[in-house]
């Protein structure tokens, strides 16, 4: 499997919530950063448990997903039955199949309030 389908699975992995599969993706010594909550994610057995303990209610759908090589980008799309909407964009390395590394900014739709300042020169979406 190539280094986006390697993403592409994990995604779909998670909306199945087939966490053994999930695991199956993510080399034992991952490390996947959170930096908008300033968390790090160490090791296999810890992604499997961040992403498999959240409460539930949610769905994800990919809305794109990049690569270069090795390096591969993902923009999903999360809605959850009681918390909202939620957007991350993912950026991942991928080696030999597995995901070594990440970087995910998650935030919600609209959590940061447009500025008065620039009110005139954009429009809402």
């Amino acid at each position: 499997m190539d280094s986006s389908g390697v993403v592409e699975a994990l995604w779909d992995r998670i909306q199945a919530r087939d966490w053994s599969a999930v695991a199956d993706l993510v080399a034992e010594d991952v490390v996947v950063e959170w930096p908008i909550s300033a968390e790090r994610i160490v090791g296999n057995k810890n992604f499997v448990a961040v992403n498999s303990e959240y409460p539930g209610g949610w769905s994800i759908r990919v809305l794109r997903i990049v690569a270069d090589g090795n390096e591969v980008v993902s923009e999903v799309e999360v809605p959850h039955d009681e918390f909202g909407v939620f957007r991350a964009a993912s950026f991942w390395t991928v080696q030999q199949g597995r995901i070594v590394r990440g970087r995910e900014y998650w935030t919600s739709v609209g959590a940061d309030p447009r500025p008065e300042w620039r009110a005139a020169l954009v429009e809402p979406m």
